[in-house]
């Protein structure tokens, strides 16, 4: 099984991207985030074309979730009980369901924007919620993956320049915790390989050559629980599909499973 995960950067202005992603790299489960899309306005049935389920979540906001399948989804569950809202709402940034026997968490995690600023408090809640959301199925004997735009690099080796940072989110130990408690419920980071240059970076700003120069971020994770991570044969992050016009800012995650 193929099990991967990417933050689109607006589904509807990518959809000829996505759609051609699908048709070579052929994940069995794609999560996708930041799809800036309603669900009447999703693609449904261009990945129906290609043999995908949908199911999704999305406002037409800057943020929005979704999950392709092509085996049945089944228990979808948007976000979770205890889920805090930003500005009186709740925000489509978790979507959950069983997909051919695994069961898939797509996240966006809110950005943060800067320090001291309430979206950066509302992250840190959001990312508390999260881990205790993910206490069951951590445990559970079903194969269990929490992945999606986490906006957190975890070590200062998964940013290009940390000089660059050292006021920022992203990058902060408050954040970097948040990483550290949800793996204490029993998830397990699953660690990509780079197909080019020494970083499997997942991010590169569109702004002053920052992808040619390889100026990039690792933000995008997978978390399994044992029963995920045991089966891992190869991960990797599609770098190819950052490039040319019309990509998003963040390259696919792609993990194969021996299921």
């Amino acid at each position: 099984m193929r099990v991967a995960t990417w933050n689109v950067n607006s589904v509807t202005a990518r959809v000829d991207r996505l759609t051609g992603w699908l048709g070579t790299a052929k994940p069995d489960v794609l999560c996708l985030q930041e799809l800036k899309s309603t669900d009447e306005a999703f693609p449904t049935a261009q990945v129906a074309d290609l043999g995908y389920h949908a199911a999704t979540w999305g406002t037409g906001r800057w943020n929005g979730v979704a999950i392709l399948s092509k085996a049945e989804i089944s228990d979808v569950q948007r976000g979770w009980p205890g889920l805090p809202e930003f500005e009186g709402g709740l925000e489509p940034r978790a979507l959950t369901a069983t997909c051919g026997g695994v069961r898939v968490t797509s996240v966006y995690v809110p950005n943060g924007r800067e320090l001291g600023h309430p979206h950066f408090d509302y992250k840190l809640a959001w990312l508390d919620s999260l881990t205790a959301a993910v206490a069951e199925p951590a445990r559970a004997e079903q194969p269990y993956a929490v992945l999606g735009d986490f906006n957190i690099a975890p070590t200062d080796a998964d940013v290009w320049d940390m000089s660059l940072f050292t006021e920022s989110t992203h990058v902060t130990p408050a954040e970097r915790a948040k990483l550290a408690d949800l793996q204490a419920q029993g998830l397990a980071e699953v660690l990509p390989r780079a197909l080019k240059y020494d970083k499997p970076y997942t991010y590169w700003d569109y702004r002053q050559l920052a992808f040619p120069k390889n100026n990039g971020m690792r933000i995008d994770l997978v978390f399994g629980n044992p029963a995920f991570v045991g089966k891992v044969t190869d991960s990797f992050v599609d770098r190819e599909e950052r490039k040319g016009k019309g990509a998003s800012d963040h390259a696919p995650v792609v993990v194969d499973l021996d299921l």
